[in-house]
């Protein structure tokens, strides 16, 4: 018997004749792709079509193949397959369904491949008519819902969820994707909370589910009612809400552990060995190395989630029983080949053991603290412009936190302590802090520590300034909200102060190279009114009166920085160059620094004369600055305790839709149709005679 080889859709026999015979399917494909009706010789053709497996390879490529007036040719045909597929979608037969969704995807990619230089208007006349456009998406609008809420084929779901985000991100620009006004008028936002609120679909579907709604909320979200914001910002069900908070931080716990096992790759390996022998020369590369591709479609997400949906805050601080308990999936999990993440989802949203404990000796854990944890990450290198941007969002997930006044209850709340290990990038004068150590604090802690680290490590050339304005800024907000409520937070202030002065140092000393790219006054004006608003209202925060005196003492040890600051903005605040404004804002700011440096440094001086000390201690300096608060004079400074609110639509929608762009291209580049072997798919669907 002569041997049959299968390939690109031939099946070609090994004997002496050479003439490829085609399979049936791609047969089949040929006669659509003729100007001749295919049913008029065939009455059974649509029928027999959606009982053979899907060869997407050829289909798309036959459509990519042909010029703009050959498709225009066979548009009937098209427009004919796509309507029949849509009615395949109603069949009782779980092939047929699974290998119309197929179909579809293959079509909507080749056709728009094929009409990128044109409308949106082009593609769907292409696809379906435009007489026919809105009744036919309706109907397929109303079959995948359907089949996203059955009780039905898990695998069937999947395959609806790929066909929504292939429609979803077909173009580059979502929101010059004319198809989803169709996705929008049939909305299948309650299917996807469904999906979100129940526990097994969730674990095979949540990732696909948040991503596209994720998506479908920035479809001109500027320009007209986008009824997936409306439904999102009302959702209140606690169980849909915890499910998205669920996925999101399972998705980031993923990334956090991939991170980490690579650190621990790299720590035990040769390069270790060999920094260890020549000192910390090497760090910087070796930290570059350890790259896992960040995860923007996810972060989106729960931006989209904090930032619209009030409710949503809440879900940020719950503990999540599938971290702190585990449970393992009833069916096995498909082995995957390995692919960065952001592209494909998690395999569970029940983590693995490798995940417990999140931090040494904790127990439980919550989003918020998984997603500190990813912060922590991506911002420690900003060259990149993914992480740059991912960075980036991740600091504006922080604004919005920052804002709320029902996150600032549990963020300073005493009785919610948990220890936080947030990565810290390897620096050459610092030792690596010991994990264990770390103390049980409220969670406002940790975002301190994480501006702390960011405003430490980032002084350099290639100068992140926007990152840096956001960093200050939250800092301000929460500070504004302990102002308010009095709550005294017991936190080692030292390291922020420290921090603020040395960035301060940073500006001048790179006063010329920063000023051709940046207005470093709006920054230092920014650095100069926190110490003031620890002068003028720390009394109402700090935790102990000791803790007051210790910012003064700050302020006067290193009162040569502040000198330096008014002396370079006095003389640009006296030029009529473009920096005057601004420089004249700083010198005003820093009245009542200076007015405690001039006041208390003669008394420090001549106490150390009259007790003839060359070199006073701390607690020497912090006698003094006791014994002579009473004579100093403050000048009463209004605003401190203002801030502009976080708006997007006013100062972020660039950002976000270059942000949107990038996630669309990712999420279409890495989609895999064919995950589903026919062999799974008849396996699952037996019952089919």
């Amino acid at each position: 018997m002569a041997q049959t080889e299968k390939k690109g859709g031939l099946l070609r026999k090994s004997s002496a004749s050479k003439k490829p015979l085609k399979e049936k399917v791609v047969l089949m494909y040929d006669e659509i792709f003729t100007t001749e009706d295919p049913s008029k010789c065939n009455p059974r053709f649509w029928e027999e079509l959606f009982l053979m497996k899907v060869n997407l390879e050829y289909l798309e490529g036959k459509l990519e193949a042909l010029d703009g007036e050959e498709l225009m040719k066979i548009k009937d045909n098209i427009n004919c397959l796509f309507q029949h597929c849509i009615q395949a979608l109603g069949e009782e037969h779980p092939i047929r369904v699974v290998n119309a969704l197929q179909t579809l995807c293959a079509l909507i990619r080749g056709v728009h491949q094929k009409n990128k230089s044109t409308s949106g208007f082009d593609i769907i006349n292409m696809l379906v008519g435009f007489d026919k456009a809105e009744l036919c998406m309706k109907n397929l609008m109303e079959s995948l819902d359907s089949l996203l809420c059955a009780e039905g084929s898990e695998s069937l779901k999947s395959l609806c969820l790929k066909l929504l985000l292939c429609l979803v991100t077909v173009t580059d620009n979502i929101s010059q994707n004319t198809i989803l006004e169709y996705v929008m008028i049939n909305s299948i936002f309650e299917a996807i909370l469904q999906i979100l609120s129940s526990p097994l679909s969730r674990r095979e579907h949540g990732y696909d589910a948040v991503v596209l709604l994720a998506l479908l909320v920035n479809y001109r979200k500027y320009e007209s009612v986008n009824p997936y914001i409306v439904k999102l910002s009302i959702v209140d069900d606690e169980a849909t809400l915890n499910g998205m908070g669920l996925v999101i931080a399972q998705a980031l716990s993923e990334y956090n552990r991939q991170y980490k096992d690579k650190e621990e790759e790299h720590q035990s390996g040769f390069f270790s060995a060999l920094t260890n022998m020549v000192g910390s020369m090497f760090i910087a590369d070796a930290d570059e190395k350890i790259s896992v591709q960040t995860n923007e479609a996810i972060l989106l997400a729960l931006y989209e989630a904090v930032h619209l949906n009030r409710n949503f805050i809440t879900v940020l601080a719950q503990s999540h029983p599938e971290m702190g308990l585990m449970t393992t999936p009833t069916s096995p999990i498909p082995v995957t080949p390995v692919t960065p993440l952001g592209t494909t989802p998690p395999s569970s949203d029940v983590i693995s053991s490798a995940e417990l404990p999140l931090d040494a000796d904790v127990q439980t854990s919550n989003l918020l603290i998984t997603f500190l944890k990813y912060s922590s990450i991506v911002m420690q290198d900003t060259k990149d412009e993914h992480r740059l941007h991912s960075g980036k969002l991740c600091l504006i997930i922080l604004t919005c936190i920052a804002e709320d006044q029902y996150a600032n209850a549990f963020l300073h709340d005493d009785n919610m302590n948990f220890r936080v290990n947030l990565h810290r990038m390897p620096m050459r004068h610092r030792k690596k802090a010991a994990d264990k150590n770390l103390p049980c604090r409220p969670l406002v802690c940790a975002v301190l520590d994480l501006m702390v680290e960011f405003i430490v490590t980032h002084m350099m050339k290639e100068f992140p300034m926007d990152l840096y304005v956001r960093c200050i800024q939250i800092v301000h907000k929460l500070l504004c909200y302990q102002k308010k409520c009095r709550v005294r937070l017991h936190y080692t202030w030292r390291e922020l102060w420290s921090a603020l002065i040395n960035l301060l140092k940073f500006l001048m000393s790179n006063e010329t190279v920063l000023l051709a790219k940046h207005n470093i006054f709006t920054l230092a004006l920014m650095v100069v009114n926190l110490f003031n608003m620890f002068i003028t209202y720390g009394d109402t925060f700090l935790p102990t009166p000791s803790s007051y005196d210790e910012l003064y003492y700050e302020i006067i040890r290193m009162h040569q920085n502040f000198d330096n600051l008014y002396s370079m903005v006095l003389r640009l605040s006296t030029n009529a160059g473009q920096w005057k404004e601004p420089a004249s804002k700083v010198t005003h700011a820093l009245v009542n620094i200076r007015a405690i440096i001039n006041h208390f440094n003669p008394k420090i001086e001549s106490y150390a004369a009259v007790n003839h000390i060359s070199q006073l201690s701390e607690d020497q300096v912090l006698e003094v600055v006791r014994s002579n608060y009473d004579t100093l004079t403050l000048k009463l400074q209004d605003g401190l305790d203002q801030y502009e609110r976080y708006s997007e639509q006013h100062k972020e929608a660039a950002f976000f839709k270059e942000l949107v762009r990038s996630i669309s291209i990712n999420v279409r580049k890495n989609l895999a149709f064919n995950t589903l072997s026919q062999e799974l798919l008849l396996k699952e669907f037996s019952t089919i005679s």
